[in-house]
């Protein structure tokens, strides 16, 4: 009976200790200041403190930047100009739908840079789930959101007047002030890329009495004191409270109409009555999602850019979708302007994105991602192409049709929720015509892409970047074709996907422009960027074959030569050529920054360079620049990213490779082999099991896998398959300080590539 009790009471002692475990507090670890500290010059991130939930509606953030600026805070700025209702996926496409709240004590202020207060750093809490600021005049503002809106608390000094001012930020907006019921609604309509009818339906409560109130409107500065209603360009209104007044703030907002704005406040915050119930279940949200990769045996310095970058990887993209009184889905389409019913979701560019965020949301968010495939169908529908860069609506920046890689990696991975023939129709429109968006919206070029094989350089500009782009692409059409049975799509695009080895000129070694007449662009240098490149050069953009590593290894001359000019690329001088951009540009600083050769990571071209060597049998080399990354480039400060995060991608890199895996070709089921940073990752999978990822002997200094197995069998391999990481188990990797020259490199060990080495 005792060993019996002993036994019971041991499994008890077990199970809390495990709840507890699950229970851990890891969004003490985020800090949504990382990679604020950017600049339209030097970006170490272009972030915002973001305050939200994960993927939600509308997010939060202060204000230190002009109404419009792109870099809404800045980590070196010392004033706040308003708390923002916010959109924004990043500084260069600008915000959308945005109005603010301002406290101001005294004197009412309402041009925004007199209305501005300052602040220092060491008196401001940036949580996801939680932002305070107290302002160097006394007064405090908290925010914490829900989905749909958010709760705001500010606290005043006694013995002074005490404002909040809504500013209704740069387009139209309505203000009507109802005084009896503590209540401010309206709308806003603002944003470069939205339809001219979109509006962003907002409710506010308050549960202070308003002392006085008024409108104004932000053009000329004008206020019309006891005023409770105007509409017109910049209009805003003001609210007195008592002096020394602690005031709660509750908004919701809706794209579709004021009463779905309502029906979202009742919802998501009617039963909030205190800020602190708010506060609590957006913590309680964070850490459940943060607990589902639970890492161990880092620094704290470690476990604090993972959990900060594990954050901003789970921000977009961004719900576009309310729920209807019966609790079914629908939204306000950005792409032509109607309701319907399902889900929808936007604020995302894909050729930053499609690389590690949508295959590291495949291994987190599988039923999300399900209704996204579905939901990239219906905007494509609506506007006539599949979105490129989503904000909320078409834009057509950046280059690619990757819409097709995001529904591919879906479908290879078993997440098949949409008609493939269905979107396999759609691509080829893509492919064969092109919209009036931008370079994206359809294909720029394609008539000669489809007949002679590439984007000849002249009049198109960035033309060998997209012919590397459009073959990656039709690649990932090919595979969904051959996955469903569909000859007719995999024989098109059976040739097109090689179109890459069009570009390739074997007299210089590297992917170079290349003229209508078939011959090469003059002069050539490989460190000269733009042209026929995006954001590049010829050494960055020569490794964008992802689908057919082999493919570029026979191209370069055999392995050794390609791990020779890999080995030049990340060692050789860090030479620039200005190129067509004629200045230096933000992205060249960065790499320069990194010490990293001609390895530029803070732009995505090259990003899945360092895992390379697994295809060419020098695994090792792929362990140690991977881990120079991660421990080089990335940290949890303002200065977190060495670049644009850009939509979750540089965070979803360093979460993926932190772990010890990379997406190298989405549109595969593989993750490629890296160095994990952690001796030890536990993720948990929405089919209820556990995948292990344990390192022992980890270290700093122990980067190099001297061993691997999977469930206990040893394991050789380079790559795990998305099905085994599914499945549950436990990938054991044994670590040392010199690298095994053994392990990894047989051609059976090497992962997908369409082509076999020569």
């Amino acid at each position: 009976m005792k060993r019996r009790l002993c036994i019971y009471l041991t499994m008890i002692y077990a199970m809390l200790n495990q709840a507890q475990a699950q229970q851990a507090d890891l969004v003490k670890y985020v800090n949504t200041l990382q990679g604020t500290d950017s600049e339209w010059s030097l970006s170490y991130g272009n972030t915002y403190p973001t305050v939200g939930l994960p993927f939600a509606v509308h997010f939060f953030s202060a204000q230190t930047g002009k109404n419009g600026d792109g870099w809404k805070y800045q980590y070196k700025a010392n004033s706040i100009r308003g708390f923002q209702q916010v959109h924004q996926c990043s500084p260069w496409m600008g915000d959308y739908m945005v109005f603010s709240l301002m406290p101001g004590l005294g004197k009412l202020e309402v041009n925004e840079e007199r209305r501005a207060l300052s602040f220092k750093h060491e008196n401001e809490i940036a949580k996801p789930h939680y932002y305070a600021v107290n302002f160097d005049n006394g007064i405090k503002a908290e925010l914490s959101p829900v989905e749909r809106g958010a709760h705001m608390r500010f606290s005043f000094p006694k013995k002074e007047k005490a404002f909040l001012l809504l500013d209704g930020f740069l387009g139209d907006s309505e203000i009507k002030i109802i005084p009896e019921e503590r209540k401010i609604v309206g709308y806003v309509h603002n944003g470069r890329f939205v339809p001219e009818h979109m509006k962003n339906y907002f409710v506010l409560t308050f549960d202070q009495d308003f002392k006085a109130y008024g409108t104004w409107e932000n053009v000329k500065g004008t206020i019309q004191a006891g005023q409770r209603y105007d509409a017109g360009k910049g209009k805003g209104g003001y609210l007195e409270f008592r002096p020394g007044t602690k005031v709660q703030v509750k908004m919701a907002s809706s794209y579709i109409s004021p009463q779905q704005a309502d029906l979202n406040f009742k919802r998501e915050l009617e039963g909030h009555n205190t800020f602190e119930v708010s506060k609590r279940k957006a913590f309680d949200t964070w850490n459940a999602l943060l607990n589902r990769v639970r890492v161990e045996g880092g620094t704290e310095a470690e476990m604090a850019t993972f959990y900060s970058c594990m954050f901003r990887a789970n921000l977009f993209s961004r719900k576009f979708y309310e729920m209807d009184p019966e609790g079914s889905p629908y939204y306000f389409s950005p792409y032509d302007g109607k309701i319907h019913k399902g889900y929808m979701f936007t604020d995302n560019g894909f050729w930053d994105t499609f690389r590690g965020q949508f295959p590291l949301s495949n291994l987190l968010h599988p039923v999300m991602q399900g209704r996204y495939m579905q939901s990239l169908l219906d905007a494509q529908k609506q506007a006539g192409f599949f979105p490129t860069w989503s904000n909320p609506g078409m834009s057509g920046v950046m280059i690619g049709n990757h819409a097709i890689s995001l529904l591919a990696d879906a479908w290879v991975k078993g997440i098949r929720s949409f008609n493939a023939d269905s979107a396999l129709t759609a691509y080829y429109h893509e492919a064969t015509n092109k919209g009036v968006w931008g370079g994206s919206n359809g294909r720029e070029g394609w008539k000669a892409y489809f007949t002679k094989g590439y984007v000849p350089y002249g009049d198109i500009h960035e033309s060998t970047a997209k012919t590397l782009e459009y073959a990656y692409d039709d690649f990932c059409a090919y595979q969904l074709a051959k996955a469903t049975g569909n000859k007719f799509y995999e024989n098109i695009f059976a040739r097109q996907m090689y179109n890459y080895k069009n570009v390739f000129d074997p007299q210089v070694n590297f992917m170079r422009g290349r003229l209508d007449n078939g011959q090469w662009r003059e002069p050539f240098d490989p460190v000269e960027w733009g042209g026929p490149f995006t954001e590049a050069n010829a050494w960055q953009y020569t490794w964008s074959v992802m689908h057919d590593v082999n493919g570029l290894i026979n191209l370069i001359g055999g392995v050794d030569k390609f791990n020779a000019k890999l080995d030049t690329f990340f060692t050789m001088e860090q030479r620039v050529n200005y190129g067509s951009y004629k200045q230096e540009i933000h992205e060249m600083r960065e790499m320069l920054l990194s010490k990293m050769g001609q390895y530029a990571h803070g732009n995505q071209p090259t990003q899945h360079v360092p895992y390379l060597y697994n295809f060419s049998g020098q695994p090792w080399k792929a362990q140690k620049y991977a881990r120079m990354v991660t421990s080089r480039l990335y940290n949890a400060t303002e200065k977190g990213y060495p670049g644009d995060e850009d939509q979750g991608q540089m965070s979803s890199w360093y979460v993926l490779s932190a772990m010890g895996i990379y997406s190298v070709c989405p549109g595969t089921d593989e993750y490629v082999f890296g160095s994990p940073v952690f001796k030890k990752v536990t993720i948990s999978l929405d089919n209820g099991k556990t995948f292990t990822i344990k390192a022992d002997n980890n270290s700093p200094q122990h980067v190099y896998i001297q061993s691997a197995a999977l469930n206990g069998a040893v394991y050789d391999k380079n790559f795990i398959r998305y099905e085994d990481i599914l499945k549950g188990g436990e990938l054991h990797f044994v670590m040392g300080d010199k690298p095994n020259y053994e392990r990894g490199v047989s051609t059976d060990a090497r992962p997908f590539s369409l082509s076999s080495i020569d």
